[in-house]
């Protein structure tokens, strides 16, 4: 193994480590607030599901799953009868947050290698995921292995300007030397991407594109209030893309 893969596999542990201690802080706070988070989650498993159906309608039986759904999944609340979410750390989830995780089955797994045979399921659903993993790509083609042909996958994740993954990628090599120094947001995630990195995740797997939308603008005018160096090297852009199973 390479010292590049060695650091992301580091990294990689190291976000699974800090999800589960701010999750572990999230479950105090939200036992005060459940209607408003349960208020959160539906806004965004509806508008979700919306921007699906823009393309094609889901069927009522539809097969469901989503990859990484993490505390608060678009899955508890996509209406899915057969709906079924992965993530790493779902059976700590589970004891954080019965209240939701009690409405679909849930499963502890990696989604860079989803324990589902092939062509399982009708819809995916990969929200804000991959760049906190240590196989981004891995990710996406084990995606298109478990989606039917037909199918369709709704996919975002965050972008930055290309500075942010310069910076990730010098935060990756001094911690991989055993400096001390920790950047939060490098922590949190083991790369963050370009928008053509993200495009090219999907580069020769069998997935067609029928919605793409990517926020630029809208990054660059939140970060617009904090200067003109963070308009300029915006991060958190949003990509989303709607794509089909082609065969």
């Amino acid at each position: 193994m390479g010292l590049g893969q060695w650091g992301v596999q580091r990294r990689a542990k190291r976000a699974l480590v800090r999800q589960l201690e701010f999750q572990r802080r999230k479950a105090d706070y939200v036992r005060n607030d459940v209607d408003g988070a349960v208020s959160h989650m539906v806004e965004k498993s509806r508008a979700a599901r919306a921007a699906i159906e823009s393309v094609r309608p889901i069927p009522a039986d539809a097969r469901v799953l989503e990859v990484g759904c993490g505390s608060m999944g678009l899955i508890f609340f996509f209406g899915a009868k057969e709906g079924i979410g992965v993530d790493p750390l779902a059976d700590h989830y589970a004891d954080l947050f019965p209240v939701w995780y009690g409405r679909s089955r849930t499963i502890a797994a990696f989604g860079e290698a989803l324990p589902f045979s092939d062509a399982s399921f009708d819809i995916v659903l990969c929200d804000n995921v991959v760049d906190h993993a240590e196989g981004p790509r891995q990710i996406v083609e084990e995606i298109a292995r478990v989606l039917a042909p037909g199918g369709l996958l709704y996919f975002t994740v965050n972008v930055h300007h290309p500075l942010y993954h310069a910076a990730a990628t010098a935060h990756a090599a001094w911690r991989s030397l055993g400096i001390p120094f920790e950047v939060r947001p490098f922590a949190d995630h083991t790369v963050h991407l370009t928008f053509d990195a993200a495009r090219g995740l999907f580069d020769g797997l069998p997935l067609r594109p029928l919605r793409e939308t990517e926020s630029v603008a809208e990054a660059r005018s939140h970060a617009s209030r904090n200067g003109l160096l963070q308009r300029l090297f915006f991060k958190n852009g949003l990509c989303l893309r709607i794509m089909e199973r082609t065969s």
